[in-house]
């Protein structure tokens, strides 16, 4: 709700807007939250014009009533869930990714964020049959690795190569913090300024075309404690509706896709929540039937991807 002028709506002139402004009372809010017996009496006005006045200004700035079944069958036409094709990941997402939010990964360097992505991209073209942006800004992503993912759930070349006819669901930026922490150097006003611009996009796509945006992010270190945490700062922090955390210096044992993910931010379940999840069971099928789920034996995840 706006400022007071003159002109906002009828009965409203410009010398009751001086009075109004006299007793601190300025906005819209601020009027119609107000005790209108005390306003009139410290602003000399007529309370029966003050009650006129606020009931038109609530009708004309109120938010138009909304039936909970519409809202409720408009949900169900615009969200879907996608599964990410990694059962214990989906179990902290609450069944997978949900269109018209940002999901957030961290983690740092080596800890399987690129491989994450990966899956998604490969399972929610391959197996959800919908197609699937990924903007690359790290230089980490190869037609090869993809072929390889898609070779693990099918040896049928014409069904790895098929185009589908499914829309848009899901883009992928891996990573936005190697995008947009070089401009958080320096001039930090226009930095800033474009890390909103791009927060505000990505929002903006997930919701008005209904996709599900995944997003990786970097650690870095604190500068007064010294502990590791998000990159780009408490202003990017409120971006993402889920966020998780990937550990790869915890648990992992000796098979080395295995990574620790917990839960840090989400609107459906308490935070905290862990899984294990292991990045080389989404080549299980072709790949390691024989090999009794070693990651070592898929040529997928060799060698040390962020």
């Amino acid at each position: 709700m706006g400022v007071l002028r003159a002109g906002l709506c009828p009965g409203l002139t410009q010398d009751m807007v001086q009075l109004l402004k006299s007793g601190g009372i300025k906005t819209v809010v601020e009027l119609v939250s107000a005790d209108l017996e005390e306003v009139a009496q410290k602003c000399g006005l007529s309370y029966k014009a003050l009650v006129a006045l606020r009931r038109v200004l609530l009708a004309q700035f109120s938010a138009f009533p909304f039936n909970g079944a519409d809202l409720y069958e408009e949900l169900k036409t615009t969200t879907a869930i996608l599964s990410t094709g990694i059962g214990s990941l989906d179990k902290l997402l609450d069944a997978g990714l949900y269109t018209g939010e940002v999901t957030e990964i961290v983690g740092a360097p080596g800890s399987g964020k690129t491989q994450v992505c990966l899956c998604v991209a490969a399972n929610v073209a391959h197996g959800l049959q919908q197609n699937v942006l990924y903007i690359d800004s790290n230089g980490g992503l190869t037609a090869s690795r993809i072929l390889q993912l898609l070779q693990a759930r099918t040896l049928d070349e014409e069904e790895q190569v098929r185009s589908s006819s499914g829309t848009l669901k899901v883009v992928v930026v891996d990573s936005v913090a190697a995008v947009v922490a070089p401009l958080l150097g320096g001039q930090q006003r226009e930095g800033l300024a474009l890390m909103v611009q791009l927060a505000r996009e990505l929002k903006t796509l997930a919701r008005d075309l209904s996709v599900a945006v995944l997003v990786t992010n970097h650690m870095t270190r604190d500068r007064d404690s010294g502990q590791l945490k998000p990159a780009l700062g408490r202003s990017w922090s409120f971006v993402p509706s889920t966020r998780l955390l990937l550990d790869s210096t915890q648990g992992s044992g000796s098979l080395g896709s295995r990574r620790v993910a917990c839960l840090t931010k989400s609107p459906r379940l308490p935070t905290g929540c862990q899984e294990t999840v292991d990045l080389g069971s989404w080549g299980t099928p072709a790949f390691q039937g024989d090999h009794k789920g070693h990651w070592e034996q898929s040529p997928v995840f060799q060698g040390d991807h962020t």
